[in-house]
Formats: C-alpha cells, sequence, structure tokens
C-alpha cells in the first residue's frame, strides 16, 4: 500500500474508501449501510461508487458467490496526504501569500502548538534542502 494514490474524485469515493479502511474488507451490501443508506443513496450508487474504485485500483476485490468483496489497496495515509496536497494546490496556485496566511489562521485556530511544528517541519525542510 505505498504507491502513490490516485485522485479520489469526491466525497463520495473519499466516505467509501474510508468504510473500506474501517471494516477491512467488505460487500457492497455492507459499504451501502455504512455510506449509502444514511445519505439516502441507491444502492447501485454505491455499487458504482466500488466499481470505479476497483478501475482506478483503489480497492480490489474477490468474487464470493453472486457477490464482490472490495478490500482497501491504498492507505488511508497516502490518500489524505495526497488529498491534503491537491486542495493545497488549488488554494495556492493562483496567489500563494493570502492562502498561507489564511492556513496559518487555521492553524492557530485549531492548536496554536501546532504552528511551532509548522515551524520547526519548515526549518526541517530547509536543510534537508541544503537551504539556511
Amino acid at each position: 500500500m505505498d504507491r502513490a494514490p490516485v485522485s479520489l474524485a469526491g466525497t463520495l469515493e473519499y466516505a467509501v474508501m474510508v468504510a473500506l479502511w474501517e471494516l477491512g474488507s467488505a460487500t457492497i451490501r455492507q459499504v451501502h449501510a455504512r455510506v449509502g443508506d444514511p445519505s439516502g443513496l441507491a444502492y447501485t450508487t454505491t455499487a458504482t461508487v466500488l466499481d470505479r474504485l476497483h478501475d482506478k485500483g483503489c480497492c480490489s476485490r474477490l468474487r464470493i458467490g453472486k457477490s464482490f468483496s472490495y478490500r482497501a489497496e491504498l492507505s488511508r495515509h497516502d490518500v489524505d496526504r495526497a488529498r491534503a496536497r491537491e486542495t493545497l494546490q488549488r488554494l495556492i496556485a493562483s496567489d500563494p501569500l493570502p492562502a498561507i496566511a489564511s492556513l496559518v489562521d487555521a492553524v492557530e485556530s485549531l492548536d496554536p502548538a501546532l504552528l511551532d511544528e509548522l515551524e520547526r517541519a519548515t526549518i526541517a525542510r530547509r536543510r534537508s534542502r541544503g537551504g539556511p
């Protein structure tokens, strides 16, 4: 599970992956009970999302009788990092300074100690690249 994850198109794909990570392996019915039913989605929608995730290589499936059991093939950590990176790239693409200032404000409002962690990470990154 250490390869770079593909992009998950939206929150529904991510929610289905969360269900797979939490359940380990699951049938469409089990994923639908966790994700589809509470959202009012049709069973076929859940099945389609699982098929698409399988086609992207995000999960594997094993035929059991007339149905499939699905298992995540990407780690949650890798997917979450990729999603965060994509979001940040979209935010800072055109004008990075306001986005960075907003990020610092958001981090500080969540936990002021995280600003210290951000500073340590920035210093470590600069050192690893041979910078000041």
